[in-house]
């Protein structure tokens, strides 16, 4: 899952924007449900929000406002991650992901012939399921936070349909010649190939084309993946309501 590894360059924050005008009347609608108790009850955690990406130009949103809770169910999502006292440099980390997360779904979600199938989120979901050493440590990690198994399957259906479109933006544009993949072969795979197994026979550059291909291809989609995304947080309108 790409936007699990998705995280930002080495940049400075954004720092808050000062809410518009036409911000004005979604934050009333926001406010009787800011006042109600947490979803995190299991830590004690009164639920706020923390940031909107796109409130003032997306009618009818419902993936512009970030929680507190997204964070922590973020975070309770990444194996090896401690969700006891998360620091301020932690639920950052999150909330920039998260922003990254909900952009790319906006564009997404105005594309629903790349709706996710049924048997794509069961696929998604025993993905995450096995980044845990069981499923028992992972049921934890969501109850410890308040992650639901409904809101859980929605988690899951949003990733997919954002993986599913960044697949469909940049995968099939991407075109690697035979020059990049020779070039990569005598600059890069033989001299790795000998470092990783110096007793074994390098593969012809035939035997290793496929696999050359792959990597160049994967290598252009993620360097177009991270352009997309500071062009779109360039563009944005994020609005930090409560900093973390």
């Amino acid at each position: 899952m790409r936007l699990v590894g998705l995280t930002a360059r080495g940049t400075s924050p954004r720092p808050p924007v000062t809410p518009s005008p036409r911000l004005f009347v979604f934050f009333l609608l926001l406010t009787a449900v800011c006042l109600l108790p947490s979803v995190v009850r299991a830590q004690g955690v009164v639920d706020k929000m923390v940031a909107t990406v796109n409130a003032g130009v997306q009618p009818d949103c419902r993936s512009c406002l970030i929680t507190y809770s997204d964070l922590l169910w973020q975070l309770a999502l990444q194996p090896d991650t401690p969700l006891a006292n998360p620091t301020s440099e932690s639920l950052n980390a999150a909330l920039r992901l998260v922003e990254d997360q909900r952009l790319i779904l906006q564009e997404a979600e105005k594309l629903p012939a790349i709706a996710p199938k049924p048997d794509e989120i069961t696929t998604a979901r025993n993905y995450y399921v096995k980044r845990f050493p069981s499923q028992a440590e992972l049921q934890e990690r969501m109850k410890r936070v308040g992650l639901t198994s409904k809101k859980f399957e929605e988690i899951v259906e949003q990733r997919v349909r954002i993986e599913k479109y960044l697949d469909f933006r940049f995968r099939n544009f991407i075109v690697i010649t035979r020059n990049e993949i020779e070039d990569y072969y005598r600059d890069d795979f033989v001299l790795d190939f000998h470092r990783r197994f110096p007793n074994r026979i390098v593969p012809t550059l035939d035997e290793a084309r496929a696999n050359i291909e792959q990597t160049l291809t994967e290598g252009k989609i993620e360097t177009a993946i991270y352009s997309f995304r500071d062009t779109a947080r360039d563009r944005a309108e994020i609005v930090i309501l409560n900093p973390v």
